[in-house]
């Protein structure tokens, strides 16, 4: 590996073991084992280095288990189980998690960063819109975008604090399915 990649390998090992806001240049630099100038000349700054380790380790997240569609018989079992999966995901990932908690709080005072994360949160609405409506991403409609996208990019999000505060009473996908039909019964009635 070269000095760039030894970079983006040592800030994401820095994101496991200390976070986004904690990360100095000098710990990316001795997990690396590259010079502290080095951050600058490929990368410009300490942000712009942990955003792309961020970002690079968010997309390896969505590509494998962050895809992953339930197990079941039903609609309603797998919606579930895709539930659980994702639920694991926080506790098996919890250092990515907390970085981008970390991440969204230091954007706002980082525009360029808010500019970043609000397109991934475009990206993501269309991504779960289309894996909760059996489509191709192009095939989505941007009506399914906005609600659908939006509200379960919502949901998940609120989930995943919850798993990372209080891991022993956050909801299983059982509880978020039935919360969701309950939901809709109020709505109706």
């Amino acid at each position: 590996m070269g000095n760039r990649e030894d970079l983006l390998a040592g800030a994401r090992r820095c994101l496991e073991e200390k976070g986004y806001l904690r990360t100095t240049v000098r710990d990316i630099a001795t997990a690396s084992k590259v010079s502290m100038a080095a951050i600058g000349y490929h990368f410009g700054s300490r942000e712009a280095l942990l955003n792309q380790a961020l970002f690079a380790a968010m997309d390896e997240w969505a590509a494998g288990s962050g895809r992953l569609a339930g197990q079941g018989d039903t609609a309603a079992e797998r919606y579930a189980d895709t539930w659980d999966r994702k639920i694991r995901d926080f506790g098996d990932m919890r250092w990515l998690w907390i970085a981008n908690v970390e991440a969204f709080v230091h954007a706002q005072s980082s525009p360029e960063l808010l500019a970043t994360l609000a397109e991934g949160q475009r990206r993501s609405r269309r991504m779960v819109a289309a894996q909760l409506r059996g489509v191709p991403e192009d095939a989505v409609t941007d009506a399914d975008v906005q609600a659908l996208g939006s509200v379960h990019i919502a949901l998940l999000t609120g989930v995943m604090v919850q798993h990372l505060t209080d891991p022993q009473h956050t909801p299983d996908g059982q509880a978020i399915a039935r919360g969701l039909r309950m939901t809709t019964e109020l709505l109706d009635g």
